[in-house]
């Protein structure tokens, strides 16, 4: 049973404070709307759950507007809008849906693209791969859809084939090319050389090494 079965509530349409209470009987939820001799009803919730009929207009209004209401900041109780829910859950899976369609539809070299950007082993059956981003796909549908526009995704993926034909060497504090050692770019500490190089290169300071690295992968 709620304890504090009535609040004060600032009404700010009348710059006042007024006492909510919930009195089944009474169509207000406000003190000073409610007739003269009022009979509060008790809110109890059952198993911690309280169902509210649409029959209680009354009880729904205190309900929302009750101070430890999780919308309202407090830590008592929340409402549970399973209609929403049910439109969230939809949606989420017409976005899944999407996503094995592309990965159904798309090019293969696009597909390889994504999939060498995510990091996974493309020297493989490709059954294997398509399985592999069908599993990122249903984890992220609407990242997923958005990485075969995403410049930084196809920098990566190319990043990741650089390193995988010896062309670029990633350390824990430099990216060098493979061939001479030559020092490309420092690594700070603490940070990812691929994402850093990655960054790089989408820059036009790092176009010429993006060209460079474009000649040696053709």
């Amino acid at each position: 049973m709620m304890r504090n079965a009535s609040y004060d509530y600032y009404d700010e349409t009348k710059n006042e404070v007024r006492k909510a209470r919930y009195c089944a009987s009474e169509k207000s939820i406000f003190s000073d709307e409610q007739g003269d001799n009022p009979v509060k009803s008790p809110v109890v919730f059952t198993k911690s759950k309280l169902w509210v009929n649409r029959e209680q207009p009354n009880l729904k209004q205190f309900l929302d507007m009750h101070p430890r209401n999780e919308s309202n900041g407090g830590a008592l109780f929340r409402r549970v809008d399973f209609a929403k829910k049910a439109e969230v859950s939809i949606d989420q899976e017409l976005l899944v849906a999407d996503a094995v369609i592309l990965i159904r539809t798309k090019p293969i070299d696009e597909l390889l693209t994504v999939a060498t950007a995510y990091g996974l082993d493309t020297d493989r059956d490709f059954a294997e791969i398509k399985h592999d981003l069908m599993v990122r796909a249903k984890k992220n549908p609407e990242g997923f859809m958005k990485s075969f526009d995403d410049p930084a995704v196809r920098m990566r993926a190319k990043v990741n084939r650089a390193v995988d034909y010896q062309i670029l060497k990633v350390s824990e504090d430099s990216v060098r090319w493979f061939d001479t050692n030559s020092l490309i770019l420092s690594v700070p500490a603490g940070m990812d050389g691929v994402d850093v190089m990655v960054r790089h290169l989408l820059t036009d300071k790092g176009s010429v090494v993006a060209d460079e690295i474009d000649k040696q992968l053709s």
